[in-house]
């Protein structure tokens, strides 16, 4: 792929960071030139002009910040989600980057401890999902794989709901008519990239004395989703 992607980051570890940036390397065929990363932890929000250099634009994970709090980097990133809706540039909110975009375009997140979602799950194609471009084709129900204490609470009403679990209505988004998606689960990591981050985090999404086999138990294959980047790219592209 020839795209040039504008990764935004918000990783507090080196190790997390690195593997973030080669998951969506691997996801989308890119070669490493063409990913520009930038760890908003670390450096200065990209700039609108920087942004719109890229052909996409993609907000990933962070493994210990929550989109309802407010960071050095919150206002900054806010305004620049904003300009590129505005603009109608390709954009990709992946798990913090989807909970940020509800956020930046006047929704609300949660911390929902009681509804988190660590392993592999089934979704559930929502109606207005059906008519959409990016799940054309789609089965009614897919796994993907998650790993989530918060969530979109209050959603922003020109924001459509194409994607639910049981859990977390609002799996996959979209800014009605724009090129603009966030998915709750990780489509980028395949299983053996989703082990690897959660055990990462296990102190954090894991109890007891088998991290590992826990993670074991609760992951197996996402063919639809491993697919669902490279989707979004044919589409915005």
């Amino acid at each position: 792929m020839n795209a040039r992607v504008l990764l935004v980051q918000v990783r507090d570890q080196r190790a997390a960071e690195l593997h973030e940036q080669q998951c969506f390397l691997d996801r989308l065929s890119l070669a490493p030139e063409r990913l520009e990363c930038v760890n908003v932890v670390e450096r200065p929000v990209p700039s609108l002009a920087e942004a719109l250099a890229a052909d996409v634009v993609i907000l990933g994970g962070a493994g210990a910040h929550s989109a309802y709090l407010d960071y050095p980097f919150t206002e900054p990133l806010v305004d620049l989600v904003n300009e590129l809706v505005e603009r109608d540039r390709p954009f990709f909110g992946a798990c913090f980057g989807h909970q940020f975009l509800g956020r930046a375009l006047g929704g609300s997140v949660v911390h929902d401890p009681a509804n988190e979602e660590i392993g592999t799950f089934e979704v559930d194609v929502t109606p207005e999902g059906a008519r959409d471009p990016l799940f054309r084709g789609a089965p009614p129900r897919f796994a993907a794989h998650l790993g989530h204490h918060d969530r979109i609470d209050r959603v922003a009403p020109n924001l459509l709901t194409l994607a639910s679990t049981a859990r977390c209505a609002q799996q996959v988004v979209r800014v009605a008519e724009k090129a603009v998606y966030g998915a709750q689960f990780h489509c980028e990591m395949t299983e053996q990239h989703m082990r690897e981050r959660v055990m990462m985090y296990a102190r954090e999404y894991m109890s007891g004395d088998d991290p590992a086999g826990q993670v074991a138990k609760r992951l197996r294959p996402t063919p639809y989703a491993d697919g669902l980047l490279a989707r979004f790219m044919t589409e915005v592209l």
